[in-house]
């Protein structure tokens, strides 16, 4: 980002002063010519700084506007918020908006190219019926992703279950902020969907969360629906995609089996093997990278490594962004591929969308990043990424389908 250099303008405005003082010192030396010309450049000067000001002013005033809507929390001033924050930012020259960078904004929360909004679906309609199903996710500001992924998973869902009204809330408000003040469309967040809801009339309620495991985000989304169950005539929630977490890393389900097989068979074809086994003959490596958490739902991870040694895949490896459990941080998963000698190594999420973390923690340029420290280790003759969430994925979005159907069924008893 290219900053006002203060000491600079101070350094150039003396000596053009100097350099007026001078000639006007000397008298005969000096012509008027010379004096003119001199005035002339400390005037552009001055303009210049001038002019230097005035964008890093008006960048400064867009930082402030996205960084007033990146929090995780509504207010009443929220839309007025998100349009002054694009207006502002649209008002910008191409030279201005390099220069946006607050605590959170960057030139990338407009300017990034994530795919076309249009093809997405808020699902936030009235008229919902009797039967509610409400898909409740994270969320993501990444277009594309959101709809094959997020998207992808309700069409699904719509299609299996037609009697029941499928709709959407997402439970980062950053996000749902993110996409309205720059796209325009509005997602319902947890309340603005369960208050839907009651003002419809709504007497039969399904959650089906995309959320990968019980976690911290589970947790607030269960809090909730527990204010809202009595406004209803009956309530389910079904269950994440890895299903329960049980006691350790041994203890592993039908779900994260699913989910094992599925996330490796895209894998392994998506890299242009025939099999696991191909892959593993031509060493190469696959680790899906999920998010990670102090919750102490963290053990999912460990048990979706059980899974894939107990199914053979010994070429595949979980790891972490935050590193918890500690067996799966980046450094970790290097040195666990090192040792058991694989030279080409493909990085794949381990996560519903292929949203930021994907594309920045795993796949983008900065030294801190997956692909980066993967390269920087100099074990390894290839490293490739695949960025695709698990939403897209046909087999996942029938583990979602099934987890439905086992909520739907438990309200006819």
């Amino acid at each position: 980002m290219r900053k006002l250099n203060w000491k600079k303008t101070v350094a150039v405005s003396a000596a053009l002063a100097l350099c007026v003082g001078t000639l006007a010192g000397c008298g005969s030396s000096a012509s008027s010519s010379t004096a003119a010309s001199s005035e002339a450049a400390s005037s552009t000067a001055a303009s210049e700084v001038s002019s230097e000001e005035a964008d890093e002013v008006a960048a400064k005033n867009v930082a402030d506007l996205i960084d007033a809507i990146y929090v995780q929390e509504r207010n009443e001033n929220t839309d007025e918020q998100c349009k002054a924050a694009k207006d502002a930012w649209d008002a910008l020259t191409d030279a201005q908006k390099e220069l946006v960078e607050g605590e959170e904004a960057d030139p990338d929360y407009f300017g990034r190219d994530t795919g076309d909004a249009s093809k997405d679906d808020p699902r936030n309609e009235d008229n919902i019926g009797d039967n509610e199903l409400l898909v409740v996710s994270f969320g993501t500001s990444f277009n594309d992703s959101r709809v094959k992924d997020i998207k992808g998973v309700e069409d699904a869902l719509q299609a299996a279950y037609p009697d029941w009204s499928v709709r959407r809330a997402f439970t980062a408000q950053i996000i749902i902020n993110h996409v309205q003040a720059r796209d325009g469309e509005k997602i319902d967040n947890m309340q603005q969907a369960m208050d839907r809801a009651v003002a419809n009339g709504v007497k039969n309620l399904v959650v089906q969360p995309t959320h990968l495991m019980h976690g911290a985000e589970y947790d607030e989304m269960m809090e909730m629906i527990d204010d809202y169950r009595d406004k209803f005539e009956s309530v389910a929630v079904a269950e994440p995609l890895l299903g329960e977490v049980g006691a350790d890393a041994t203890v592993i389900n039908e779900d994260k089996e699913a989910v094992a097989k599925a996330v490796t068979a895209e894998a392994v074809a998506t890299a242009g093997y025939d099999s696991v086994e191909a892959a593993a003959k031509d060493g190469t490596a696959f680790v899906f990278m999920g998010h990670g958490t102090s919750h102490t739902a963290k053990v999912s991870y460990s048990q979706m490594q059980t899974v894939m040694q107990t199914l053979g895949y010994d070429n595949v490896f979980i790891g972490t962004v935050e590193g918890e459990p500690e067996s799966t941080s980046c450094e970790n998963v290097i040195e666990a591929v090192k040792a058991a000698g694989y030279t080409k190594v493909v990085l794949r999420p381990l996560m519903v969308v292929a949203g930021d973390h994907a594309n920045n923690d795993m796949a983008g340029a900065d030294e801190d990043s997956w692909l980066s420290q993967f390269e920087a280790s100099g074990a390894f003759d290839s490293v490739d990424c695949q960025i695709a969430g698990l939403g897209g994925v046909a087999d996942v979005q029938q583990l979602y389908i099934a987890h439905t159907k086992a909520a739907i069924d438990s309200l006819n008893g």
